[in-house]
């Protein structure tokens, strides 16, 4: 494990200098990836965007991806939900196409949103919040990752184990903002 993590550390560092990790999704500048040749991103979409719970909502998080998508950026989203009725809300409301469930790290999705965009993996950026899903998918695609912080969430039994390995906790402090729209997920499923 520690070979493969030294690889992975070494391989991210030369991929065209992006940054491998951000507070949250809307520090991430849409300028800066751009000049490293991203020209399309596949976004998480539970715990980065949205948490789990749909309790909290990345700041910034939905004028960010309009502005990526301005400065012609391609956008896919991916998520392991089991609630596809859920991804195919926030498909709709954030105007990005989704795959759900998308049984990450396997690439067998990462490729589908890749060909979907129909760009090379070194043009693509995967950004999320999780170590062994998010991340290690796209390490398996060829493609450079940004992970950000996991929004705040009720933990699953095997995050209360090793969570603190493979996710970021969301700073303390930092600014969260709650989500109050009066979602309706009947008129999805």
């Amino acid at each position: 494990m520690k070979k493969l993590t030294f690889f992975w550390r070494k391989w991210q560092k030369g991929s065209n200098k992006l940054p491998q990790r951000s507070h949250k999704l809307a520090q991430i500048d849409i300028e800066q990836i751009q000049k490293c040749g991203v020209k399309g991103i596949i976004l998480d979409l539970d715990n980065t965007i949205i948490s789990e719970d749909d309790r909290y909502i990345s700041p910034g998080a939905e004028d960010w991806i309009t502005e990526a998508k301005l400065a012609g950026l391609k956008l896919f989203m991916l998520s392991n939900g089991k609630r596809q009725y859920r991804v195919k809300f926030w498909s709709h409301r954030l105007n990005i196409p989704a795959i759900s469930p998308a049984k990450k790290p396997f690439p067998s999705a990462f490729r589908q949103a890749i060909y979907s965009m129909r760009l090379s993996p070194k043009y693509v950026v995967v950004i999320g919040d999780s170590l062994h899903t998010d991340i290690v998918g796209a390490w398996l695609c060829g493609c450079p990752s940004i992970q950000v912080a996991s929004l705040p969430h009720p933990p699953r039994w095997w995050e209360k184990i090793a969570g603190k390995w493979i996710q970021m906790p969301y700073l303390e402090k930092a600014e969260l903002w709650e989500f109050h729209d009066n979602i309706n997920y009947k008129n999805f499923q």
